[in-house]
């Protein structure tokens, strides 16, 4: 026997609202199928050909040991190596480096470019690179080995970043560990100078590092400048990529 139904029905609740969809934690780029891009390939290939004549130049011109010691041939070379991996992804159509790294290579080719134009390219003040009398002639083999590296290399990088590259991948987080390796390098060269006699002419590398003339205090005032030149280009870059277009995701 059934209950007898009763002559009014309560008032049901509510119906609640949709919930709001969050952002998805995972980009659209990690979803979409990455395309091949001879394109993209062949100009980041062609950038690390650059990079790699210019450290080949200056090897040819120089005792290796000290001119693997320069934070312009290893930031050529770092740039050299994660554009080829990167010009073979592109290729294959695999997915591309990880953002730390490739805005590493970027962050320390453009230093290296900016240190040279402003600060080492002329032999008047604020700064000369030790043992240079006068820039080296145009054309000439060092002219050229320093334009590869410090001006060509670094501005090709430049354009495949706001071109070629998807946007937003950068984050704050990453600028702090970007100084790593320019700290590990300012100790690397003041320890590498303190082991060279005194009467070594490439015993400092770079002008505004040379403790001898300046003294420790004045040479780490120039490091801490310079390390938070480093830190705003880093911060600036990241801005800017959360700002600039989208480049168009073709096969390119």
């Amino acid at each position: 026997m059934t209950a007898p139904i009763p002559r009014e029905i309560p008032d049901l609740p509510a119906i609640p609202r949709p919930p709001r969809l969050l952002p998805a934690p995972v980009p659209a780029t990690a979803v979409m199928a990455p395309l091949h891009r001879p394109v993209t390939a062949a100009f980041r290939l062609l950038t690390a050909l650059a990079a790699l004549a210019g450290v080949a130049l200056e090897l040819l011109l120089g005792p290796p040991s000290r001119i693997v010691s320069y934070f312009g041939v290893q930031a050529g070379l770092l740039l050299a190596v994660v554009m080829l991996l990167s010009a073979s992804r592109a290729w294959r159509a695999r997915r591309p480096l990880p953002s730390a790294l490739t805005g590493a290579a970027l962050l320390y080719a453009l230093i290296s470019a900016l240190v040279y134009h402003l600060l080492l390219a002329h032999t008047t003040p604020p700064f000369s690179m030790p043992g240079a009398a006068s820039p080296p002639g145009r054309w000439h083999a060092q002219w050229t080995a320093l334009q590869l590296l410090h001006t060509l290399a670094p501005a090709a990088a430049l354009l495949d970043w706001l071109l070629l590259t998807p946007r937003a991948r950068l984050h704050v987080r990453q600028a702090t560990t970007w100084l790593l390796y320019p700290l590990a390098y300012l100790i690397f060269t003041l320890s590498r100078a303190a082991l060279l006699p005194p009467s070594n002419p490439s015993r400092y590398l770079y002008p505004f590092l040379d403790a001898t003339t300046h003294g420790y205090r004045d040479t780490l005032a120039n490091a801490l400048l310079l390390g938070l030149a480093m830190y705003a280009l880093a911060i600036l870059l990241i801005a800017l990529d959360h700002t600039r277009p989208t480049p168009a995701r073709h096969r390119l």
